[in-house]
């Protein structure tokens, strides 16, 4: 199944802002040659990174055995954690996809589709199979 790559990226930082993560494309948009606009393309992202925040949000209710390895990892990030705890933070969907577009509108982020810039919400934009989705987050200039 055809897959996107998400990545995010801070301008002056070397590192990453969060793992690069894979989102299965939609059937449609295979069926379209893979062109989708990219007001749909960033609903998906955002709709299955809710729904990973939801998973990894029960998985965090039960308390968890980890290695050594997994502990000096959580120690090199800066958190050891082995779950037990049942937060309820409830996330709408529809609210954090017009968040992430607003957002986009308000010249927050850029977004790249393998390389190249989509600039507008309506734009069709076209993903190839692996295709890599990156946002870059801008930063407003103190006293600007």
């Amino acid at each position: 199944m055809p897959s996107l790559v998400v990545e995010g990226k801070l301008p002056g930082r070397s590192r990453p802002l969060f793992t690069d993560w894979l989102i299965p494309l939609p059937p449609e948009v295979e069926r379209s040659g893979g062109r989708i606009t990219l007001r749909a393309l960033i609903d998906r992202v955002v709709r299955e990174e809710v729904e990973g925040f939801r998973r990894r949000q029960g998985r965090r209710r039960f308390t968890q055995m980890i290695s050594l390895d997994e502990i000096g990892q959580g120690v090199a990030r800066g958190k050891v954690d082995m779950g037990g705890r049942h937060l309820r933070q409830p996330v709408d969907a529809d609210n954090a996809v017009g968040a992430a577009l607003q957002a986009f509108e308000d010249g927050l982020y850029l977004v790249f589709i393998d390389g190249g810039p989509a600039n507008d919400l309506d734009e069709e934009v076209t993903v190839g199979p692996d295709a890599r989705m990156t946002f870059v987050r801008l930063v407003a200039l103190a006293g600007a």
